[in-house]
């Protein structure tokens, strides 16, 4: 497994073939493109999300060419302040075409999951996203082995089978 740098994964967030699937496993995140826009929320001040633009134009030209992105969220319930905002912002991105779906933590105890979310690009490249404790993105560390590819595949797999869409997710 080998670090990657923001610029190279962005990249590949727009330039996969087929398919990207992404794993969301924590309940706050700190990214510092979000916590000025969560801050708002939590003020009850208005977004009109333009910030989400870019995001959504390139979730609308994957569905243009035919790829698919997905996204599964376990979350626990009642929902931390993170992911009640997560849940408010999420049309857009359903709307320009990103599956999101929800899964409640309980139903999860049984399954096998990786000890980090990840994205898996075509089932040919894995990014594995590590964070610190405070919710901050520190690496992003990508790996082709099999195993891993074989795992973040069946883990995502496994939890798409208990998920509920975006539109039909009522947080608790």
């Amino acid at each position: 497994m080998t670090s990657i740098s923001e610029d190279e994964f962005e990249r590949l967030l727009v330039t996969f073939e087929r398919d990207a699937i992404h794993l969301e496993t924590r309940d706050a995140y700190g990214t510092a493109v979000e916590l000025p826009y969560m801050a708002k929320w939590a003020v009850g001040e208005p977004d009109d999300l333009a910030w989400l633009e870019g995001w959504c134009e390139s979730l609308r030209e994957h569905v243009k060419a035919g790829r698919s992105v997905r996204r599964a969220r376990i979350v626990s319930e009642p929902l931390s302040d993170y992911q009640r905002w997560s849940h408010s912002i999420a049309e857009p991105m359903v709307d320009a075409g990103e599956d999101i779906r929800w899964v409640p933590r309980r139903l999860v105890s049984s399954l096998a999951l990786p000890g980090n979310d990840y994205y898996l690009f075509d089932d040919r490249l894995a990014v594995f996203l590590i964070y610190a404790g405070n919710g901050l993105a520190v690496d992003r560390v990508a790996s082709t082995d099999p195993a891993d590819l074989k795992l973040c595949r069946s883990a995502f797999e496994a939890v798409w089978q208990l998920a509920i869409p975006h539109r039909d997710y009522q947080p608790v």
